[in-house]
């Protein structure tokens, strides 16, 4: 039988090739934010550090992404978005009832906002602009800041999302540039590895002794990946241990989930994870390696180990590799180049603070505010969010003098080493709730406890002790901080899963009719579902109602009233008034995951090629 070619005119041919078009781009906006609120200033200057002080392996970091966007994308999402939820404590609340779970995962995930990213990015702007203009570090501190607000408040999440897109691209571009320089100065990738091995500082007499060379010397397998289980990131770690707190960052927190959750339909969001994965294999090459050359440049300031020297050159006493980019960038690049890479830092910077800004603002108000004023209007909540942003600041600029002398002067290993202590316990409730309906309230709960108690002993002997360094270890037993923290990941995730499956098997199951459509067993049910907190969703209904109506009574505002409102985002135009079963339809819509056979097998190929792509990677640098 002949064949007929149907599509064959230019009409048939332009549609396929718009929509395609138009899916990308919503797939590069998704991907892109994902990418920029992820890569922050502390991810320049801290894994730049840590590379600079040990090779490639914290490359690592960034490639263990690849595959946990995928499972973000194809796993998490979906189950979310056919909960209708907007925040990962809501998810909670609904799959497992109760209050208490809802505020202990508010209450920690605003912990480590403030002790792991605010500060941190503070801190780590701060450092750039201090090194490249000449300030004090916390007037440069109260300068960004203040800029990071003024967009903040005036803003919303849609801004930020957009904004991200441009500003992903400066720094990708200003880095890429960055690193064809730092590779010519060096002679080329050859050059690079050979003179990596001879990067050690002139000065290493301290007090009289000679410092141990282990404490100056490129390690032996700097270029590897895989270490010994022994080293300074082994390799069962960077595998299970790094799996779990990657799971924790890219599944379970609320401002990256947030972003897939802004998708138009699951196939964009797949497309941004994607997006977002192939992103996330620059790192090694624009941050990672720039550190290395960084040390091999300028070792004596760079890979300083006399405690008076790094005090002179970066004014903490344990080490100056945190400098390593910034040193890279305002001694290596030419005129009008520095100056686009300070426009990177600072883009990132406010990238990333913005979206934490928002997403701590919105944990703050929905899931603790609303407990104590239950009745608040929607003005009230959002003067709160933004009075309550002021503190997270506050408290996040008061935390930067740990932050800075903390894990040997290594930004970036400070946080992952706060993460692995605060995040396993939440990792662990969030798989164990979605894949298994057998786990309840009581069990999730008193899991999330026990790996808080032995988290935070971790953590507080840890910053008691102090971390030291080479030159000057801790006196910490090791029993206590011998373990290193990826290994410590691993045990507290396990026993936080055991104590969730112990109790909960213990106690009473919940009923299917509560968790339709919330765990992966159920995640196509067809039933209604009978939410745990549907009394209170009943309530704040009401509520809402009787708001609307004072709402209409209302006067218009004055000029001055106005001009308020806009500054402060509050000049929210009212849209018309829905009926009952136009929200129905609207909540329905939202809570769709179906996709165009086309597009959804176009997406399921790409994360099979980069699932594959993440082996390759890891393999070759093994």
């Amino acid at each position: 039988m002949e064949s007929i070619i149907r599509i064959n005119n230019a009409a048939d041919i332009s549609v396929i090739v718009i929509y395609f078009l138009l899916v990308l781009a919503v797939g590069l906006w998704i991907g892109a934010s994902l990418f920029a609120s992820n890569i922050g200033s502390g991810h320049f200057v801290g894994i730049a550090g840590t590379a600079a002080a040990g090779g490639i392996a914290i490359g690592g970091f960034e490639w263990n992404a690849l595959i946990f966007v995928v499972v973000l994308g194809w796993i998490f999402v979906p189950i979310y978005i056919k909960a209708g939820v907007v925040t990962m404590p809501e998810y909670l609340k609904k799959r497992f009832g109760g209050k208490r779970i809802q505020i202990y995962l508010s209450i920690l995930s605003l912990i480590l906002y403030v002790f792991t990213k605010i500060s941190a990015d503070i801190f780590s702007g701060a450092v750039f602009i201090q090194l490249a203009i000449g300030l004090n570090l916390y007037v440069a501190i109260i300068i960004l800041l203040a800029i990071t607000a003024l967009y903040t408040i005036t803003g919303g999440l849609a801004a930020v999302i957009y904004t991200d897109t441009l500003q992903t691209f400066i720094m990708v571009v200003g880095s890429i540039i960055l690193t064809g320089f730092a590779f010519a100065e060096v002679g080329g990738y050859e050059a690079f590895m050979q003179k990596y091995m001879a990067a050690i500082p002139s000065n290493t007499t301290y007090g009289g002794t000679e410092v141990d060379p282990k404490c100056y010397t490129p390690r032996s397998d700097a270029f590897h990946i895989f270490r010994d289980p022994a080293g300074d990131l082994p390799w069962p770690g960077l595998i299970f241990g790094l799996s779990i707190i990657a799971m924790w960052y890219w599944c379970t927190d609320q401002v990256i989930v947030q972003r897939c959750l802004s998708g138009k339909n699951m196939s964009h969001v797949k497309a941004g994870c994607i997006l977002c994965g192939y992103l996330k294999l620059l790192p090694m090459f624009i941050i990672v390696m720039p550190g290395m050359i960084s040390r091999i440049l300028y070792p004596d300031v760079v890979a300083c180990v006399v405690p008076e020297i790094c005090e002179h050159y970066c004014g903490t006493a344990v080490g100056c590799t945190n400098i390593a980019y910034p040193k890279l960038v305002v001694e290596l690049m030419p005129d009008g180049l520095r100056g686009l890479m300070l426009s990177v830092m600072l883009a990132s910077l406010m990238s990333s603070l913005t979206s934490i800004f928002n997403s701590a603002s919105t944990l703050f108000t929905m899931d603790i505010y609303t407990k104590i004023r239950s009745r608040a209007s929607e003005k009230e909540l959002m003067l709160a969010g933004r009075a309550f942003m002021l503190l997270l600041i506050g408290i996040s600029i008061a935390w930067v003098p740990v932050v800075q002398s903390a894990q040997s002067g290594q930004l970036f290993d400070y946080i992952q080493s706060v993460t692995s202590y605060l995040g396993p316990p939440i990792a662990a409730v969030f798989l164990l709730g979605i894949f298994c309906k057998r786990v309840n309230e009581q069990g999730a709960f008193w899991g999330l406890i026990i790996g808080l108690l032995a988290g935070l002993g971790r953590m507080i002997s840890e910053f008691a002790y102090g971390t030291g360094s080479c030159v000057a270890p801790s006196n910490c037993p090791f029993i206590i901080c011998g373990i290193h923290y990826l290994y410590f990941a691993i045990i507290l995730f396990g026993v936080s899963a055991i104590v969730i499956l112990a109790v909960s098997f213990m106690t009473k199951p919940i009923p299917d009719v509560h968790l339709y459509r919330l765990c992966w067993s159920l995640r196509n049910s067809k039933e209604e579902r009978i939410d745990l907190d549907a009394d209170e969703q009943q309530d704040r209904a009401d509520e809402k109602d009787n708001e609307s109506v004072n709402e209409e009574n209302q006067e218009d505002p004055g000029c001055c009233r106005k001009a308020y409102n806009w500054f402060c985002g509050l000049d929210q135009q009212k849209g018309p008034k829905l009926s009952k079963e136009e929200e129905e339809a609207m909540k329905q819509k939202l809570m769709d995951t179906s996709e165009v056979p086309l597009w959804r097998n176009i997406v399921n190929v790409n994360g099979i090629i980069l699932l594959t792509v993440a082996v390759f990677c890891h393999a070759y640098f093994a």
